[in-house]
């Protein structure tokens, strides 16, 4: 005979029915409900402290950026004034007066060398304009691949065959080298020597110059992915049931591949920021006025002799910004697929 508590015990102690159960949660009524798979993966980010920090840097700078302009209207300060020049005895020699760059209680960055601009603000809309680039260019790039990764993984054939010898072609070509070479033709198209470029067409150029080689790695992925899962008994079923082919793609297999597609944004936006930071770096991105996180480094490069403290903190962010994204990555894969180690 079996005792109240030895009952207790058992109940508490079955597989896959504890109340810390990964599976199973408690429902209004008190009964156990199953979690879904999105709540699943929540659960263990949660538990991920490298992740959830990560996270948070991620965000603050992306916060930082979108209310850059709200920061520059409390801060009293914006970054096109050259406030060296026009206030005397900040800049000695075209360098700040004050120790660490001229950083003060009213430049909490310093100033920049020679012009004499606020570092804060400079960094601040650099960091806004560079990611606001790279977020266009990844989900351009992101939207592409889905597109064809998966038409070409369900239809096959010459949809495949053309698909696949494009992502081939598309791959040989050097990234980098094609971004500094092509970026100066395709301004040339558009704009007359003699006219200046508009900030909106500079950066419409950055965006598909970027996003023409950006897309092939997620397609290919993708394109593997979907071709192990058209042969599946739920396609097939779909098939039968007269669905468009359409429908079954919106329905069945994007769905089923949206770990890879959200794993692999994770790795490609800080990609497309370091290319877009390295180009203007080249001097073939954003240019001046407009503040720059690429061309803040470039800048430093004339001036780090003398003030290293301006090549600090645009330094300092990047190398943050990139750590924690990737670090967020591997945290999301491991979200997703418990089972592979880091």
């Amino acid at each position: 005979m079996t005792s109240p508590s030895q009952t207790a015990v058992t109940k508490t102690d079955t597989p896959g029915l504890g109340p810390d159960s990964a599976t199973s949660k408690k429902g209004k009524n008190g009964a156990l409900a199953g979690r879904s798979p999105g709540q699943l993966m929540w659960a263990r980010f949660k538990r991920d402290r490298t992740g959830v920090i990560s996270a948070f840097i991620v965000l603050s700078f992306f916060a930082l950026g979108a209310f850059a302009p709200l920061i520059s209207k409390f801060y009293g300060k914006d970054p096109w004034t050259r406030y060296g020049q026009t206030t005397p005895g900040l800049l000695v020699n075209q360098y700040p007066a004050g120790p660490n760059g001229g950083i003060s209680s009213d430049f909490w960055f310093g100033l920049e060398p020679g012009l004499g601009r606020d570092v804060f603000m400079q960094l601040l809309y650099g960091i806004r304009n560079t990611l606001g680039l790279a977020v266009a260019v990844t989900i351009v790039s992101v939207l592409t691949a889905i597109v064809l990764g998966v038409a070409a993984g369900y239809f096959g054939g010459r949809t495949d065959y053309f698909i696949g010898r494009l992502i081939d072609l598309l791959m040989a070509f050097p990234n980098q080298l094609f971004y500094v070479a092509f970026v100066p033709v395709v301004t040339a198209i558009f704009v007359a020597p003699e006219d200046e470029i508009p900030f909106w067409m500079r950066c419409t150029i950055l965006i598909l110059v970027l996003w023409f080689l950006g897309w092939m790695s997620l397609a290919r992925l993708l394109r593997g992915q979907v071709l192990s899962l058209r042969e599946r008994e739920f396609i097939e079923a779909a098939k039968i049931s007269g669905a468009s082919p359409w429908r079954i793609i919106r329905r069945e297999l994007v769905p089923n591949v949206m770990t890879p597609i959200l794993v692999q944004t994770t790795y490609m936006l800080p990609n497309f920021v370091t290319s877009i930071a390295g180009l203007s770096f080249l001097g073939v991105g954003l240019v001046e006025p407009t503040p720059d996180w690429g061309r803040m480094f470039a800048n430093a490069a004339d001036y780090y002799h003398n003030d290293i403290t301006y090549l600090f903190f645009p330094g300092v962010a990047m190398v943050l910004f990139i750590v924690a994204f990737n670090l967020l990555g591997d945290s999301v894969r491991d979200a997703f697929d418990p089972k592979r180690a880091r």
